[in-house]
């Protein structure tokens, strides 16, 4: 049997579908290969995956948000269990494209709902987001914390999306697990954050955009721990016994937050990063950005009593890793 891993051209699609690989297990991954940032990066991680696993990896390129097409794509497809990863990211680019959020972050979670219920898969883990928690002034977020003041429309798509996901787990008895990930970084990652942005233009010699004037905290996750996290929880299902889950729900439904546990300042991860590229950064202050939060800060209490999730990798250890990559991709050693 198959793990269907979606968005498996995207950075935290990519990094789980490798881990299962590596484990041994068939992944059929699917992604649109859209264009809102670099599509050859995109390429690139779909290649990187056929060329370590071969035939092990089956990658499909196919929009979720077309159910018609997915179930043709996947019609001679068993699939034991499902990673749904992909979605529209990105808090400011809602404020210019919402249609993209409604098609892929709705229609599309609803089409890998009823793929769920359709072929009756042991466990759906999905991704949700810390930007859940909107406004929430109270450090750290805890999972029992209100969701119901997003501060934009890419964290209320991703709340509608738990909602959802409780609906089915009560009707349809379908075990699933929501994970709100806090600000995901590590090799292969994404060109729309900060990361990327401010490595790409310390090399270059260009202004970083610092926002809220740098009075910014960020729980920063590297990417190999949340890949642990993942599948750490995907082989624990939620037990259907009516028992109170993570996050309040008596379906096999749970919530969990996914992060590094330790916030970091803003200016402190700008220091980590000049050390590790060797340049001074010129830095650009600028106001706080619609939809932006000052503070994450993820209470890990609960998905680290059930499935033992114990991050390993901080800033000082994650971004000179990031860094090396980063060169070696664009040649710049």
């Amino acid at each position: 049997m198959t793990i269907l891993v979606t968005g498996a051209a995207g950075f935290i699609g990519m990094s789980v579908a490798d881990r299962l690989l590596a484990d041994g297990r068939a992944v059929i991954g699917i992604d649109n290969l859209n264009d809102y940032y670099s599509v050859s990066l995109k390429r690139a991680r779909v290649a990187q995956l056929q060329q370590r696993h071969g035939r092990l990896f089956t990658f499909l390129e196919q929009d979720f948000a077309d159910m018609a097409g997915v179930r043709r794509a996947l019609v001679d497809h068993p699939i034991e269990a499902i990673v749904h990863l992909g979605a529209q990211a990105g808090v400011r680019y809602s404020l210019i494209n919402p249609h993209a959020y409604v098609q892929s972050n709705l229609t599309g979670h609803v089409n890998i709902l009823e793929l769920a219920r359709e072929r009756r898969v042991r466990h759906l883990v999905y991704a949700s987001s810390s930007s859940v928690y909107g406004g929430n002034e109270t450090l750290p977020f805890r999972v029992e914390d209100r969701a119901d003041h997003p501060i934009s429309l890419y964290a209320a798509t991703k709340r509608a999306d738990e909602l959802m996901s409780e609906t089915y787990a009560h009707l349809f008895r379908i075990p699933m697990t929501g994970l709100r990930f806090f600000t995901v970084y590590g090799p292969w990652g994404r060109p729309d954050m900060a990361m990327w942005i401010f490595t790409q233009k310390i090399l270059a010699g260009q202004p970083i955009p610092v926002f809220n004037h740098g009075r910014m905290q960020r729980d920063f996750t590297y990417i190999d721990d949340i890949v642990a996290g993942v599948i750490g929880c995907l082989d624990h299902a939620p037990v259907d016994d009516g028992g109170l889950k993570a996050g309040g729900s008596r379906a096999p439904h749970r919530l969990y937050n996914i992060g590094n546990n330790k916030p970091e300042e803003l200016m402190h991860l700008i220091t980590v990063l000049e050390r590790a590229i060797g340049q001074k950064a010129k830095v650009d202050f600028q106001p706080i950005q619609p939809g932006d939060v000052p503070a994450t800060f993820a209470d890990i209490a609960a998905i680290s009593h059930d499935i033992g999730f114990a991050p390993a990798t901080g800033i000082e250890s994650g971004v000179p890793r990031f860094v090396d990559w980063y060169r070696d991709y664009h040649g710049e050693r």
